[in-house]
């Protein structure tokens, strides 16, 4: 199990975060770590792009709930991005499409087009 993270700090109220590989227990674990360190920042915007991420399991989503609701807490925004329609439907499935903002490669809402 491999992930990748690149994280690119455009100025103080935004941060894009780029994930390549899996997101499993193994690899959850580096994901939150990386991330953490921007959930407690007021009135920010997280955007993580998910275009290379092959796989994700039950655990990769408990990372982006939890991430979720302490930059919600704080008035900033979590934003993903570039999912494919596997990664998309388990965000659907669980309802969490409902909550949190999920855009294509393009910037467009999810599903705008479909």
């Amino acid at each position: 199990m491999n992930i990748n993270i690149e994280v690119k700090e455009s100025n103080a109220q935004q941060t894009e975060a780029f994930v390549s590989g899996e997101i499993d227990a193994y690899t959850a674990p580096k994901l939150k770590e990386t991330l953490e360190v921007y959930q407690a920042k007021p009135e920010f915007t997280l955007k993580v792009d998910l275009s290379d991420v092959g796989y994700m399991d039950s655990t990769g989503l408990g990372v982006f709930v939890g991430l979720f609701k302490n930059l919600r807490a704080h008035d900033s925004e979590l934003i993903l991005v570039g999912l494919s329609d596997r990664l998309y439907r388990l965000f659907e499935i669980t309802g969490l499409s409902d909550i949190i903002e999920i855009k294509d490669v393009e910037g467009e809402k999810y599903g705008n087009n479909l």
